[in-house]
C-alpha cells in the first residue's frame, strides 16, 4: 500500500509566504515558518535547502496559476494586439495572493541579484517565449513594425501593458479619480501601445 502524500511542504509555503511577505525572504525567521507551518526547521531544510528555494516555491506556485492563463491569452491565431489585449487584461485580474506574490517577487529581485537571476531564468523558460513568439507573429504579419528590434518592442509591451495594470491596483484605492478597468483598461492599453500618446490627427 502506497504511503499517503505529506502535506509538509505545502504548509511550509504556506507559512513562508506570510512570512516573506511581512519581513522578506533575508528577514524572515525559519523558526517561525517551521511554528506556523507546524513541523520542525529540519524539515523545512529537508523540503528546502535553502530560503531561496523556498522562494521560488513560492512563486513556482503562483507562477504556474498565471502562466496557464497567459498560455490561453497568447494561443490561437488572432492579431497581436488582441493576443496582448487578453494577456493585459491577465495581469489586470490577478488576484489578491497573486498580486502579493508579485510584490514580493519585485521586491525581492530588487534587493537580491541571485533572486532576480533565478526568477529571470524562470521567466525565459515561461512567459517569454509566449510574449516573443506573439510580437514575431505581429511583425511577420506586418502589425508590428518590422525594423524594431524584437526585445525593445517585448520591453514597451510591459512598460505599457503590464506596468499601468500593476499600478492601477494600487492606486485605485488611494487616489480620488476614476481609473478604467478590466477590458475597458486592457482596450486603452493596447490602443496606447499601437498608436501612441501624441495627438491623433483628424
Amino acid at each position: 500500500m502506497a504511503r499517503p502524500r505529506s502535506d509538509i511542504a505545502p504548509r511550509i509555503v504556506r507559512a513562508a509566504r506570510k512570512q516573506f511577505l511581512a519581513s522578506g525572504v533575508d528577514g524572515a525567521s525559519l523558526r517561525t515558518i517551521a511554528r506556523g507551518a507546524k513541523t520542525s526547521i529540519g524539515m523545512i531544510y529537508y523540503y528546502f535547502p535553502t530560503k531561496d528555494d523556498l522562494f521560488l516555491a513560492i512563486v513556482e506556485e503562483t507562477y504556474l496559476r498565471i502562466l496557464g492563463r497567459l498560455e490561453a491569452a497568447f494561443a490561437g491565431d488572432d492579431p497581436v494586439d488582441r493576443r496582448l489585449r487578453r494577456a493585459f487584461g491577465v495581469i489586470g485580474a490577478l488576484d489578491d495572493e497573486e498580486l502579493q506574490v508579485v510584490r514580493l517577487v519585485v521586491r525581492e529581485a530588487l534587493v537580491s541579484s541571485t533572486r532576480l537571476d533565478r526568477i529571470v531564468e524562470r521567466s525565459i523558460r515561461g512567459h517569454v517565449p509566449l510574449v516573443f513568439a506573439a510580437i514575431a507573429d505581429g511583425v511577420e504579419k506586418k502589425q508590428i513594425e518590422p525594423s524594431l528590434p524584437l526585445p525593445i518592442v517585448m520591453m514597451c509591451c510591459a512598460g505599457v501593458g503590464v506596468v499601468p495594470q500593476l499600478m492601477a491596483r494600487v492606486a485605485r484605492k488611494r487616489i480620488p479619480f476614476a481609473l478604467p478597468e478590466g477590458d475597458a483598461f486592457a482596450d486603452m492599453l493596447v490602443d496606447i501601445l499601437f498608436r501612441g500618446i501624441g495627438k491623433r490627427k483628424r
